[in-house]
């Protein structure tokens, strides 16, 4: 079986191209909807262990958001995007390493293509979460500033020195979009090549220490990912004023 860079096309709908990377990213996302259908049925005022587990990790992130953000009131309104955006990216990396996934192929012109895909292995995918994020965070910061507040950071125009200020600013507002996504793309893409090389080479016994590993590191890059957005959210809702006289 060849290693591909780019998700590998399982069907066709139209000139929509279904890759084997988007069939297990909607597979995660049923898996996601239906559990919190269920878990919003069965909440109780004694939780349960599962529900005891969620309102753990819940109180765990509005805790560090609050530190973040300086503000329980933020925490609590910027808490879903954050959450959300770590659910499910964790979700999908620990998909990506489970039986199957890579290891279930089919034959298309004599090539084996595996049917799954971890989704973050896929740059379509981590540069979606990427433009998601930095679009989601210039709007909060346009919400709470106001559109002329946020956007004379970019476009100053007081003084010569304010103006190319604005323009590293613009720059490292677009750079966002590749360090977001290669950084994501490339961690787990290189821990998918490397369990696929592995189990190759020395299948059973071998690969279960890298396979926890990646299991370490599919946590780390998902929390990476929601704390950078994280910052990035408190920076932009934030007056740079603000920011100068806190630091005072």
């Amino acid at each position: 079986m060849e290693i591909s860079l780019k998700a590998e096309n399982i069907f066709s709908i139209g000139n929509y191209h279904i890759t084997n990377g988007l069939i297990l990213a909607l597979i995660v996302s049923l898996i996601l909807i239906v559990f919190a259908v269920i878990f919003r049925k069965k909440i109780k005022m004694v939780p349960g262990l599962v529900q005891g587990a969620v309102e753990m990790i819940m109180e765990v992130f509005l805790n560090l958001m609050e530190s973040v953000l300086g503000s329980k009131e933020k925490a609590e309104k910027y808490l879903p995007i954050v959450l959300t955006i770590f659910v499910f990216i964790l979700t999908s990396n620990w998909m990506g390493i489970l039986p199957g996934v890579g290891s279930i192929v089919y034959n298309e012109g004599g090539i084996r293509v595996p049917l799954f895909r971890s989704p973050a292995a896929d740059l379509n995918f981590t540069l979606a979460f990427a433009v998601m994020a930095v679009i989601v965070t210039n709007f909060f910061g346009v919400t709470i500033l106001g559109f002329f507040t946020h956007f004379k950071k970019f476009l100053n125009f007081s003084s010569p020195v304010n103006f190319f200020v604005g323009i590293l600013e613009f720059l490292s507002e677009m750079a966002k979009f590749i360090s977001f996504s290669f950084r994501l793309f490339g961690n787990i893409f290189a821990g998918e090549v490397l369990l696929t090389i592995m189990f190759f080479l020395l299948p059973y016994i071998v690969p279960i220490p890298f396979m926890m590993l990646e299991l370490f590191f599919g946590a780390i890059q998902a929390f990476v990912f929601a704390m950078l957005t994280l910052v990035f959210l408190t920076l932009h809702t934030t007056e740079h004023g603000a920011e100068h006289e806190k630091a005072h």
